[in-house]
Order: C-alpha cells, then structure tokens, then sequence
C-alpha cells in the first residue's frame, strides 16, 4: 500500500512574453503566498505553472517549446504538475489540450480564480494590487488597464485579451503605495493602450489626472510611459511631463509604419502627416524627450516603395530608440484574409536594413552623451559591471550605463549621479561623481 507523500508542493511560475505578462505571473504568485502556498520564478518546483504568449509567430513557438519541455518532464517523473495559462491558452486552448494531453489544465487570460482553485488556492480580493515582484527591487510595472478597443489588422490582442478596461486612480494609487513601501523607486505605467486609459471609466481620456495622484505616492522617483497609441493621444500629459521631475521625459509610442496606404490597411487611423506633427509636437513640448517606438515591415502589399518611404522617414526622425519587426501573419485577423505576398527573406532584409540605419542613428546620438552627467538607477551587477539606466531609458529593451565594478562601488537599488566617459551604439560607460 502507499503511503501519501509528505514532500511540500512548490509551484514555479514560468513567464514568456511582454511585461504584461510580468504583472499577471506577479499578481499569480501573490495571491498563491497570501494561500500559503511556497512559490518561485522560474527556478525549481515539482508544480510548474507556465504563462505563455501568443502574439506572434516565434513567441508561439516559445511558449509551445515551454510546454512540451515541462510535459516531457512530467512524463519522466522530473515534475509532478503542469498547468499553462496566458494569451497562447487563451486563443488555442482546444488545439493545445488535444496536442499536449500530458498537461494537467489550460487556462485563459481571465481565468486566476480557476487555475488557484487547481493549484489549491483562493482567490482573495482583499488582496488588491499586492503582488510578489520579479523585477530588480527597484523597479515595477503598473498595469492601468486591461485588453484593446482598437482595430489594427495585425493584431491578435484584442482576441486574448478581450475590451479595454481601466482600473480606476483610486486602485492604482493604492497598488503604487504599496509597491513604494517595498522599495519600489520607478513605476513603468503599462496597458495595450495607455492613450485609451479612462474612457471607459470616466468618459474621458484620463491618463494626465492618473499621473497626477501617481506623482505625490511617496518613494516613488520615476514614472514612465509605455505602449501610448498615437491616435487621440491626450496631449495634456505632455505639459506633467514637463513640469513633473518624477515623470520621464519618455513614451513609449508604437507607430508601426507611415506609409500612407499601409497604415490605411492597418487600421492605424492616422497618416503620415498627422503622425509627424504628433511627434514634432512631443518633442517641442518637453524639449530632449526620448521617443521609443516599434516598426513592422513585410505587411501585406508592403512595395519596395512604401519601405523606401518608411526607412527615410526613420533617417529623418531619429528616434532616440526604435525596434522593428518582420510581419507574422496571424489568423483570426483581419490581415489574415490579405495574401501575405512579401517573401520572409524579403522582410527580413528590410527589418535588418531599418535596424542598422537606427544603430547609426543611436551611435550619434551616444556619442552626444560623452562628458555630460546623468541620473541613474543602479539595477544590478553584472560581472565587472554596475548595470544602471537613465530616466531616457526601459528595463531591457533600451540603453544600459555600465559602471566598472572594479574600480568603483555603487549600490543596487540606488540612485547615483554619473558621468559619461565613452560610448558605443546601445551602451553608456560612466564613473559616478
């Protein structure tokens, strides 16, 4: 006869994907401590729950790569459970459950009270906002709304996430509260859609009046924008950022192209003119901002024409960061029922032609930088290195300042004053004053 074993569960929570995903895994293992329950990220545990993304083509294959790992675990003994959660379950879930039978349970994106029930948890609501942080102490996302209300044809999110919906400026000014009284120095503010935020809830486009009560939360030193929708942006939160010190001179604005007949089939509902003067705007409002922004090439009907249009456009804008990304084609997207006509290895140029012109542009705009003082946040220690960032610079998408461990001593967590003493295209080096 056996006897019931009296090992301890311990649930590793496994994150893929974008911050959002960050904060859902963190709110997870929250609401499991608060049930007493032993849980670690991305370490070892005999429960693995694995929140996926389903965005695009090679984040799928990421998550499904995830999963089938930890079912093959579980089928050698290594695991004893497997439960996925996130954007992929939520859009394939069916397909998933018949493919990967080995895993315990599938959940979507709205489904917390269920898969706590499955891990042996309740769900408490008094539980608000707390949540046990994976980032760097001294940084943390905010999550300010939820889902998408806009149309853009490439994009799945709206299918996994559902509706745009706000959390109200009371919640998050009590979220912020509580995550300063951590340590937490710098709010990174986060949605699908921040421009939208409000709209629902107050019937307005609220986002200057949430930084607003986010400025005076104690503890809290940096606030920055990310994932701002260039259409019907509220222009208002440009004149807080520039009387502000707490918020960054930073957004975060995915344009995706300016071609005039892609944004059209994109549903962007803008053009190139009224996007250009949207950022000429930003940038004579807050004087030496820093635009980050993300391009896709290879969209349906993309010519070598409407290419041209976008990579002279970048040479001519100068985002201080800017990323860009081959078109996937996804189902269940409008997009999907155009013929996806440009060649993979044809998109693939063109993202890399787009990213060497933006590495030149970032290395003169380095160069610039050589001799002149910056705040920094100190992050983490990396080998020889302090890692820390400007206020003009994200958490592992921008710039990293990096401080010779060697010769000095900075603290983790802290705020210092550096100079900068060389440069290359994505890397300050400083010595702190």
């Amino acid at each position: 006869m056996r006897t019931k074993s009296l090992k301890k569960n311990k649930i590793n929570v496994i994150t893929l994907g974008c911050s959002k995903n960050v904060y859902d895994s963190e709110v997870l293992m929250g609401q499991l401590k608060a049930s007493g329950k032993d849980v670690v990220h991305e370490q070892e545990g005999n429960i693995v729950v694995i929140n996926t993304c389903g965005f695009i083509d090679n984040a799928k294959a990421e998550s499904v790569n995830m999963i089938l790992e930890y079912a093959d675990k579980k089928e050698r003994g290594l695991v004893d459970k497997v439960f996925v959660t996130g954007c992929l379950s939520e859009r394939y879930r069916p397909d998933l459950e018949k493919e990967i039978p080995n895993v315990d349970q599938f959940f979507g994106t709205t489904e917390l009270p269920a898969l706590l029930k499955a891990l042996g948890a309740d769900y408490k609501h008094e539980l608000l906002g707390e949540r046990l942080t994976t980032t760097p102490k001294n940084y943390a996302y905010l999550k300010i709304a939820e889902g998408c209300d806009r149309p853009c044809s490439f994009c799945a999110i709206p299918l996994m996430r559902g509706k745009h919906v706000s959390q109200t400026i009371e919640k998050l000014v009590k979220e912020a509260e509580g995550l300063a009284r951590n340590g937490v120095k710098e709010l990174i503010l986060i949605a699908q859609d921040l421009t939208y935020y409000g709209l629902d809830i107050y019937k307005k486009r609220n986002l200057g009046e949430l930084l607003e009560a986010l400025v005076k939360v104690e503890g809290i030193e940096w606030i920055r924008l990310h994932y701002a929708f260039p259409t019907g942006f509220p222009m208002d939160v440009l004149e807080i950022m520039k009387r502000e010190p707490k918020i960054c001179n930073y957004i975060d604005i995915p344009l995706q192209h300016i071609s005039d007949s892609i944004l059209k089939s994109m549903k962007r509902g803008t053009t190139k003119e009224k996007t250009t003067k949207l950022l000429q705007e930003f940038r004579k409002a807050v004087p030496g901002m820093t635009i980050r922004t993300t391009l896709i090439v290879g969209y349906p009907g993309e010519t070598q024409e409407d290419f041209e249009i976008l990579r002279d456009w970048v040479q001519e804008m100068k985002f201080e960061r800017l990323g860009c990304f081959a078109y996937s084609h996804e189902e269940n997207t409008s997009a999907y029922e155009l013929i996806d006509d440009v060649p993979d290895n044809v998109k693939q140029d063109r993202a890399n032609e787009i990213m060497e012109l933006q590495s030149q542009i970032s290395w003169d705009l380095n160069q610039e930088k050589i001799g002149k003082t910056y705040r920094c946040i100190i992050d983490r220690k990396e080998g020889a290195h302090f890692v820390g960032r400007t206020e003009f610079d994200s958490p592992d998408v921008d710039n990293e300042v990096l401080i010779d461990a060697t010769e000095h001593y900075v603290k983790t967590g802290e705020f210092v004053m550096v100079k900068i003493i060389d440069a290359t295209e994505f890397d300050l080096f400083a010595e702190p004053i």
